[in-house]
């Protein structure tokens, strides 16, 4: 891969995890500041991952079958740019529901178009995949850690300025991508039903959404969560940022654990490591030292699980299917599984308080460990550590 696009896919990814930093760690207080209640909160937060059930798909479909991906990445932040702006006039639950609904429709998308992009370019050129998302991670750290003292210091009201900048330099950013060539692939003239169809997918796909299910909760109600324990805003970004800290230390090290260990096994210690994370995060609150140790095993919920996830999902989605094959996956992982988690966290929240909801977020992990552990049978047990290194 050469230095330019390595960097200009970098960048991309800084900047759009950056808004992913700005946005989970603080849109949920917003909300709360606008006087919306737990449940209204899940609601409004799991359009993201609702949207993310149907929109990737139909653009990975497009993407795949025009052959196309920029121009759909462009399509897709210029209008959620466009959508977002109505935020500065919406009053109450249904408008502030219309703005988010248009936001989400369109920044889900955003990822899963990118990630097939940079996997394409990938496969023609044995790059590095860990070496770019990581970039995607230091953006998400200075957000999370700049938002939080921003927001400490000029009101959260600052929040809606620094979410609209973020999009805008998204948008011109994507001027920069260039389109890769899919090569042909044996799969080519299968159905995505025949692929989807095999119990190996399946089991991939449930087990994955169960997980992301906990990570729902998270996302949705850490912040808040934290914010009643007495946290203050620059705390909880610095929290959010140890976890992806960490995160970065498994990337850069995911070669040698890849050559180490099976997917599979990365998969499964990664589960029961966020049946630990959530558990210690329901009981530990108030513990410091622990609440770090929780959120340093974001490492591996967040960072092993999904190289290794994205991995699995190239073996089984190939050629022409790539797109899908990642839209299928952030549509079924992220989007039921987020959508689960965030809006049965809100009642959750409201209805027995923040440590038990984290607490029972524990078992969703916990269940995608048996599903993955019986269900899961891959032909390459290891990853390319080409792509993937």
């Amino acid at each position: 891969m050469s230095h330019t696009l390595h960097k200009n896919l970098s960048r991309f990814y800084f900047v759009y995890y950056f808004f992913v930093g700005v946005f989970v760690p603080y849109w949920g207080l917003y909300l709360q500041s606008e006087q919306f209640s737990p449940v209204e909160i899940g609601i409004l937060m799991s359009l993201f991952q609702i949207s993310r059930i149907f929109a990737p798909n139909f653009w990975g479909w497009l993407a795949d079958h025009t052959e196309k991906r920029t121009v759909w990445i462009r399509l897709n932040t210029v209008l959620g740019v466009l959508g977002f702006t109505a935020v500065f006039w919406a009053e109450g639950f249904w408008p502030m529901m219309l703005v988010m609904g248009a936001l989400s429709l369109f920044t889900s998308s955003t990822m899963p178009l990118s990630e097939s992009l940079t996997l394409a370019h990938l496969a023609n050129t044995k790059g590095h995949y860990s070496r770019i998302r990581m970039w995607g991670s230091v953006g998400f750290i200075v957000a999370s850690i700049v938002l939080g003292y921003l927001i400490d210091w000029a009101g959260i009201s600052s929040l809606l300025w620094a979410i609209l900048a973020v999009q805008v330099v998204l948008f011109l950013l994507t001027f920069t991508l260039t389109e890769a060539k899919v090569a042909p692939h044996q799969a080519d003239d299968f159905s995505v039903w025949r692929i989807l169809s095999n119990p190996a997918v399946i089991a991939l796909l449930v087990g994955c959404a169960l997980m992301v299910t906990a990570h729902g909760v998270l996302y949705n109600f850490y912040s808040i969560y934290l914010a009643e324990h007495g946290y203050s805003k620059g705390m909880i970004g610095w929290l959010w940022s140890i976890g992806v800290i960490c995160e970065i230390g498994v990337f850069m090290l995911m070669p040698t654990i890849m050559q180490r260990f099976s997917l599979k096994q990365i998969i499964l210690t990664s589960l029961a490591l966020a049946v630990l994370r959530f558990s210690m995060i329901g009981l530990a609150v108030d513990n410091v030292v622990l609440l770090l140790i929780a959120q340093g095993l974001h490492a591996a919920t967040f960072g092993s699980f999904h190289v290794a996830t994205v991995q699995v999902v190239t073996q089984f989605f190939n050629g022409r299917h790539q797109a899908k094959g990642q839209a299928i996956y952030n549509s079924v992982t992220y989007g039921i599984g987020g959508a689960i988690g965030g809006i049965a966290g809100g009642y959750a929240l409201q209805g027995l308080g923040g440590e038990l909801t984290f607490l029972l977020a524990a078992a969703f992990p916990l269940a995608g460990f048996a599903v993955i552990a019986f269900g899961l049978k891959l032909a390459a047990t290891h990853g390319d550590k080409g792509m993937f290194g």
